[in-house]
């Protein structure tokens, strides 16, 4: 007899709807998510195709109660109060069917819609109440038996059945409840009754079945509520799982990559040795042996990364802090990259403080952390250019940097730098080696020593790293 749709159990809203995100519906300046956008234009199409789904049971409801109408009461009456439902519901299916049969499909479009759909059911709501108010009417002051029952069928009706929208279903309980309470309450008002009176006990059954109809309205809302709370951790449990294959897929395609390259440089050299006569070209035996010595030694870095990975998403990686003084580790830290800038032309210029720069720190993992960044600047530099790494305090806070003046990272690749198997260039013909692993490590191990890493850069003109470290104590910088 009233419109209302089933329940869906496709992941749309959350149909807690707090009263902020139900009065933001209604107010398309206040601030929406793209997910409440997407499951609200989600859930206004359920409620629209459930309520098309039950539109022959709604007229088989009218055409019963116009019947009962006619005959005990009004013929008159009962047409006109049935040609008035048949108008509002024949409106609400025609903006149910706009729901459904949509081409725009923006947030602003949904809004308009949501605004005809609770129209629309306002009036068919206005309808039906109207109807069983006229019944009251007929009855007179007497027990009100139909027009009771008609407004707990509606009320249940829509209790069960316009979960969807849990604005409608208000509105509906309301002009439902209101009447639910007036035609009993009308009754002891025009007659002055006593508490004696049966209809003192008729109000009181009112209050009773109403009751009953909120409560079963909030039941249904929680059934419905737990069912899109369940499609939700599916639909994460769906996203963390392609998100688990796609890093697996990353993970495959990168040490393949960086395995077959070095692993084919071993084999050659060692067959090479194998079957030449050393003694005959010494020279080419010792290259041969060098080629080997560092392919071997770029696969232990692969495999170190690799474990300290696997640490860190375990939560296994450990620290020994203590005090550092951070001239002399990026002195060392020079000194120890300085064979592999050789390789490249490249110079490395240290900036030490002019007095003790201390943080507490782990020393091993700091001398990881400036490898990986000096060892990307001098991958990335032109040869015969330079990079500078300095330490210095910046506004109260001591602060590591890597300088360095090569080709720059696009600000399209920003967001990958720091990310696991992630590179600038991802192809299989990039021109520089490496994992993908190197910066997310730094960025894991300076997370672990509450510092804060970021980077400026600008292509074809270099690359900015620096790391700031927390304020110490006044005595560490004395």
């Amino acid at each position: 007899m009233f419109k209302g749709t089933t329940q869906s159990s496709n992941g749309i809203q959350t149909l807690a709807f707090r009263w902020r995100r139900r009065l933001r519906v209604f107010f398309p300046s206040a601030r929406i998510t793209v997910e409440e956008a997407r499951r609200l234009k989600k859930q206004m199409r359920d409620f629209a195709s459930g309520g098309l789904a039950l539109f022959w049971q709604r007229q088989g409801i009218y055409a019963g109660a116009a019947i009962l109408c006619g005959f005990y009461y009004s013929i008159p009456i009962a047409i006109f109060c049935y040609l008035l439902c048949q108008l509002t519901d024949l409106f609400d299916s025609f903006i149910s069917l706009r729901v459904i049969n949509r081409k725009d499909h923006s947030f602003r479009h949904s809004i308009v819609l949501l605004k005809w759909l609770f129209f629309s059911n306002t009036l068919s709501t206005l309808a039906v109440a109207s109807f069983t108010y006229i019944i009251a009417i007929l009855e007179g002051p007497t027990e009100h038996f139909a027009s009771l029952f008609f407004l707990f069928a509606a009320g249940l009706f829509a209790a069960v059945n316009n979960h969807q929208l849990p604005q409608v279903l208000a509105v509906r309980l309301v002009i439902y409840g209101a009447l639910f309470i007036f035609i009993p309450g009308a009754d002891i008002w025009n007659e002055h009754t006593t508490l004696q009176s049966t209809a003192w006990l008729h109000f009181a059954t009112a209050l009773f079945v109403l009751y009953f109809v909120l409560e079963c309205s909030v039941i249904f809302l929680r059934l419905y509520q737990k069912g899109l709370d369940q499609m939700d951790e599916l639909r994460s449990e769906r996203d963390r799982a392609q998100e688990s294959y796609e890093v697996k897929s990353q993970f495959v395609s990168v040490v393949s990559h960086e395995l077959r390259t070095p692993l084919t440089s071993i084999t050659g050299s060692l067959t090479l040795l194998r079957d030449s006569d050393l003694s005959k070209n010494p020279d080419s035996a010792a290259r041969m042996l060098d080629i080997a010595y560092k392919n071997s030694q770029r696969l232990s870095k692969l495999i170190n990364d690799l474990l300290d990975i696997q640490k860190m998403e375990a939560h296994k990686m450990t620290y020994i802090f203590a005090s550092i003084d951070l001239g002399e580790l990026i002195e060392e830290a020079a000194q120890s990259v300085s064979p592999y800038a050789d390789q490249y032309e490249t110079v490395i210029r240290v900036d030490s403080p002019n007095f003790p720069l201390t943080i507490r720190a782990d020393h091993e993992r700091m001398m990881q952390v400036l490898d990986n960044l000096l060892s990307n600047a001098v991958k990335f530099s032109h040869p015969g250019s330079y990079i500078e790494l300095s330490a210095r305090m910046d506004d109260g806070r001591p602060m590591l940097e890597v300088r360095d003046f090569g080709i720059g990272i696009p600000d399209e690749a920003r967001q990958l730098v720091f990310e696991k198997f992630s590179q600038v260039d991802n192809s299989d013909r990039r021109d520089f080696d490496g994992t993908g692993l190197g910066l997310s490590i730094v960025r894991q191990i300076v997370d672990d020593h509450d510092a804060d890493i970021d980077f400026e850069s600008a292509p074809g003109e270099g690359t900015r790293f620096f790391i700031t470290f927390p304020p110490a104590s006044d005595a560490a910088y004395e």
